[in-house]
């Protein structure tokens, strides 16, 4: 299983989309992440204010941070440094972590429709 971590700056919460004026690459962001572990992908993100452990445990993200705060968020793949700085599109994760996204089941109307069934014909009536 494929695994993805993100080290965020210091923030007040734990995606960043809980204060008055909410970042909108957050909330996208925070989105994105819920889709790819419905995709299988194992995700973990690591909030500098709250988890400073987290970040002083991982040497790639140490090295990170000695080059600078403005490295961060800092986003690893099967715990490889892919990407500094920014936070990365949904098409920019899934191509780093070669997933091919699952198709969505089908499902249902919820009125299905029968063909030949005398429903919706010109003099049925329900249309």
């Amino acid at each position: 299983m494929k695994t993805l971590e993100i080290y965020d700056s210091a923030m007040c919460c734990s995606t960043g989309v809980c204060s008055v004026e909410v970042d909108p690459v957050l909330v996208q962001f925070n989105s994105d992440l819920q889709w790819l572990t419905g995709q299988g992908i194992e995700v973990s993100r690591h909030n500098l204010s709250q988890e400073p452990q987290a970040f002083a445990a991982n040497p790639a993200v140490l090295k990170e941070l000695e080059a600078g705060m403005e490295r961060l968020p800092v986003t690893l793949v099967d715990g490889r440094v892919v990407a500094t700085g920014a936070y990365l599109s949904r098409a920019q994760l899934v191509q780093k972590l070669g997933v091919t996204p699952a198709a969505a089941p089908a499902v249902p109307g919820p009125f299905p429709v029968q063909v030949g069934s005398g429903c919706c014909t010109p003099d049925s009536g329900c249309c």
